[in-house]
C-alpha cells in the first residue's frame, strides 16, 4: 500500500514533534518543515494529500499560505486542516474553510479527536486517489479503443450481436461503426470460417474464466477475405473481442517460410560441399604427409631431404588454406566455440615469436617482442585461438615487411579484481594500406590492392578469420595504417586472471614406436595413396593387414575373419564408413560386434565427428595426421603402453 503524504507546517518544532509522535505510522508519511515558503516548495514537488498548517505563523499566516496552494493547480487539491491557538469563534473557523481549509484541530490537540479526524481524511485522501486512477484509466482506454489499429468492440454474449465498436472497423473491414451495429458479430466471418469462429464464441461463453486467441478469415465490405487474428474474454454476459488485421503477416509468415526452406536447403547444400571438400581434399594430403614421413626412413642425399622439405611446406601450406576455409564456414554457422583454461601468457606469445623468427629471418626483417612487466603470469585463454590470431597477424606483417621491423607488443590496459584487459598490437614497417582499403581488409576474399595476391599471396581469409576470433568472445580489432610508413594492428579484450595449473603436461612423441606384434588389422580405405601409406606404416610395426576399399567389403571380410581392431575411413563408395559401423554393432554376435574401429576422417566438422561416435565407432582421428598419432590412438584403444 503507497503511504500518504501529510505535510505539517508549524513555526514551533515543538508542536511538529508532538504531531509526528501522536500520528506516526506506517500507511503515512510525515514531511514537516517551520517555513511556510518552504511549505509551498515541498507542495509542488511532493503529491501531497493533508495538509496540518498552523494559523499563526510570522512570515506568513496560515491563511495566506492556503490561499497560495489553493490559487496553483498543482496543489489545490491538498486538504487542508487548520491547526490553532486562537477563538473557536465562527468568524475565524469560516474564514479559514473560506480559503480552502475542509476543518479545524484546535489546541491544545486532543489525541483522539485528532487521530479519528486525521484518519478520516486519510481514507477520503486513499478514495480520491483511487478514483483518480481509475478515471485515468477509464480515459486512457477511451482514447485507446478510439485510436486502436484493431477492431475492439463488446459482444452480448446470449445473442452474439454487436454492442459496441471502435472506428477501425471501417479501416480493417470497411464498414462504417454503425453499418454493423446491433448484428451479428458471425455475419462479418467468411463464409468457410463461420462455423469454427461461432464454435470458439460458445467455448468462451460456456467456460466464461477462460480466454481465447485464434485465427480464421473475415469478409470485407468489398466481398475480400482478410485474415484477423482474435482475442476474446467474456465478463457479466459480455464477450469483449480484439480483432488484428494479420493479412500483411500471413503474406510474410509464407515468403519466410519459403526462404527458410530455401535457406536451408542452400545451407545443407554448403555443408555437404564444404564436408565432401574436407574429405577430397584432406586425404590426398594425408597421403603425400604419411609417404614424406616414409621416404624420410629411407637413405636419401642433401638434394632429395631438400625437396622433401619442399613438399612438407607446400602440403602444410595447402592444409593452411583449408582451414581457412573450414574455420571461416564454422564461424559463420556458429559451430566454432572459443574455450578458455589456465596458461602463461608469456610462453605462448613466447612460442609463436620464436616460430614466426625464423619467416622474419628468412625475409631479413626485425622482429621484435615487447612484454608488459605487469602482464599476469597465467590467464584463461584459448591457447590455440590466440596462436592463430598472432600467426596469422604476424605472418600478414612480416609478408608486407620489405625492410624493417616487425614488433609484437602485449600491453595490460587495465585491471580489475581478478579481470585483466590485454591489448595484443603486431606493429610494422612495411607497405601499409590505403584509407579508403581498411575497411575492406577484413571481408572475406579481400585484399588491401587488387593485385596483392598477385604479388604477394594468399587467399584474403586470414584478417577475416582474425577479425571473428578476436569478436567471438567479445573483443575488438582495430587497425591504423599509413601508406609506405607501416601498419598497427591490435585485438584488445578482458581475461580472467588464473592460477597455475596442476596438471601442466605436454605431449611427447616417442622417439621410437613400439610394434603390435601378432596385431591383426582390416583397413578400409579408397585411396590409393592412403592405402600404401597405412600398409607401409602398419607393416613396420609388425602388424598384419588386410585392405579393402568400401564399407560392403569390411563385412564380407569380417564374417570370414577375425580382426583386433579396424581403421575405417568414413566416406567410401557404396556403404559409407557410419552404415558400415552400425551393421557390425548390430549384426555381429560377440566378440565381432565389440571390435575396436577407429574412424580415420577427414571431417573437421564437430557434427560428422560426433557422427561417427554415434554410428558406432570408439574414436575418430582427423586426416591429415602423423604416424605418432595413429600408434598412441591404437594404443590406447587395444591399452597397450607407447614407447619412450
Amino acid at each position: 500500500m503507497t503511504p500518504v503524504n501529510i505535510l505539517i507546517v508549524d513555526d514551533k518544532e515543538e508542536n511538529i514533534v508532538a504531531l509526528e509522535a501522536l500520528l506516526k505510522r506506517s500507511d503515512i508519511k510525515l514531511i514537516s518543515t517551520t517555513s511556510p515558503n518552504e511549505a509551498l516548495k515541498i507542495a509542488w514537488e511532493h503529491p501531497i494529500a493533508i495538509a496540518l498548517v498552523d494559523v499563526q505563523m510570522p512570515e506568513m499566516d496560515g491563511f495566506e499560505l492556503v490561499e497560495m496552494l489553493k490559487s496553483n493547480p498543482r496543489t489545490r487539491d491538498i486538504m487542508v486542516i487548520f491547526v490553532t491557538a486562537i477563538s473557536k469563534e465562527s468568524k475565524y473557523a469560516v474564514k479559514g474553510l473560506g480559503t480552502g481549509a475542509v476543518d479545524y484541530l484546535f489546541k491544545p490537540l486532543d489525541p483522539y479527536i485528532t487521530s479519528a479526524k486525521v484518519d478520516s481524511f486519510v481514507q477520503l485522501a486513499r478514495s480520491r486517489q483511487e478514483l483518480k486512477v481509475k478515471n485515468d484509466e477509464l480515459q486512457n482506454y477511451a482514447v485507446v479503443v478510439k485510436n486502436s489499429a484493431d477492431i475492439i468492440c463488446a459482444i452480448n454474449a446470449s445473442t452474439y450481436r454487436i454492442e459496441s465498436i471502435n472506428p477501425a472497423v471501417e479501416r480493417v473491414l470497411g464498414y462504417k461503426p454503425n453499418e454493423v451495429l446491433d448484428k451479428s458479430i458471425i455475419d462479418l466471418a467468411a463464409g468457410n470460417d463461420k462455423g469454427k469462429f461461432k464454435a470458439k464464441l460458445d467455448e468462451i461463453v460456456t467456460d466464461p474464466l477462460s480466454s481465447q486467441t485464434f485465427e480464421c478469415r473475415f469478409e470485407t465490405f468489398s466481398k475480400r477475405n482478410t485474415w484477423v487474428e482474435c482475442r476474446m474474454a467474456h465478463r457479466s454476459n459480455t464477450i469483449f473481442l480484439n480483432i488484428s488485421d494479420i493479412s500483411p503477416q500471413k503474406s510474410f509468415q509464407d515468403q519466410l517460410i519459403k526462404s527458410k526452406e530455401a535457406a536451408e536447403y542452400g545451407k545443407k547444400v554448403k555443408e555437404n560441399f564444404l564436408a565432401n571438400m574436407s574429405h577430397e581434399l584432406r586425404t590426398p594430403i594425408n597421403g603425400i604427409i604419411g609417404i614424406t614421413g616414409l621416404l624420410r626412413k629411407t637413405p636419401m642425399d642433401d638434394q632429395q631431404n631438400s625437396m622433401l622439405n619442399l613438399l612438407e611446406v607446400s602440403s602444410q601450406s595447402l592444409l593452411g588454406v583449408i582451414n581457412d576455409v573450414l574455420d571461416l564456414s564454422k564461424i559463420e554457422s556458429g559451430k566454432f566455440s572459443i574455450i578458455r583454461a589456465p596458461h602463461n601468457i608469456r610462453k605462448v606469445v613466447q612460442a609463436v615469436f620464436d616460430l614466426m623468427k625464423f619467416k622474419a629471418d628468412e625475409r631479413n626483417v626485425e622482429l621484435l617482442l615487447e612484454l608488459d612487466e605487469n602482464l599476469p603470469d597465467y590467464i584463461n585463454v584459448d591457447s590455440l585461438r590466440l596462436n592463430q590470431i598472432l600467426m596469422n597477424l604476424l605472418s600478414n606483417a612480416i609478408k608486407f615487411t620489405e625492410r624493417g621491423y616487425v614488433k609484437l607488443k602485449v600491453k595490460v590496459l587495465h585491471k580489475h579484481r581478478e579481470q585483466v584487459k590485454l591489448k595484443f598490437s603486431v606493429e610494422d614497417s612495411g607497405i601499409g594500406i590505403a584509407a579508403d582499403r581498411l575497411a575492406l581488409i577484413f571481408e572475406s576474399f579481400e585484399q588491401a590492392e587488387d593485385d596483392t595476391s598477385v604479388k604477394y599471396g594468399g587467399t584474403g581469409l586470414g584478417l577475416t578469420i582474425v577479425k571473428k576470433l578476436v569478436e567471438l568472445k567479445g573483443g575488438e580489432l582495430t587497425v591504423s595504417s599509413q601508406i609506405g610508413k607501416g601498419s598497427i594492428f591490435s585485438a584488445t579484450n578482458w581475461f580472467a586472471v588464473a592460477s597455475e595449473p596442476v596438471n601442466n603436461t605436454q605431449v611427447v612423441i616417442p622417439k621410437k614406436l613400439n610394434p603390435f606384434p601378432q596385431l591383426n588389422v582390416l583397413v578400409a580405405e579408397d585411396n590409393l595413396v592412403n592405402q600404401f601409406m597405412l600398409s607401409k606404416i602398419l607393416k613396420d610395426w609388425d602388424v598384419n593387414v588386410d585392405v579393402v576399399d568400401n564399407g560392403r567389403k569390411v563385412i564380407e571380410r569380417l564374417k570370414d575373419n577375425n580382426y583386433d581392431l579396424i581403421l575405417m575411413d568414413t566416406h567410401m563408395p557404396e556403404m559409407n564408413g557410419y552404415q558400415t559401423a552400425k551393421a557390425i554393432r548390430l549384426d555381429f554376435e560377440e566378440p565381432k560386434r565389440s571390435i575396436p574401429i577407429l574412424s580415420l576422417s577427414a571431417a573437421t566438422f564437430d557434427y560428422e565427428q560426433q557422427q561417427a561416435i554415434s554410428s558406432g565407432m570408439n574414436d575418430v582421428l582427423p586426416k591429415p595426421f602423423q604416424a605418432h598419432e595413429l600408434h598412441l590412438k591404437m594404443s590406447k584403444m587395444l591399452d597397450v603402453a607407447e614407447a619412450e
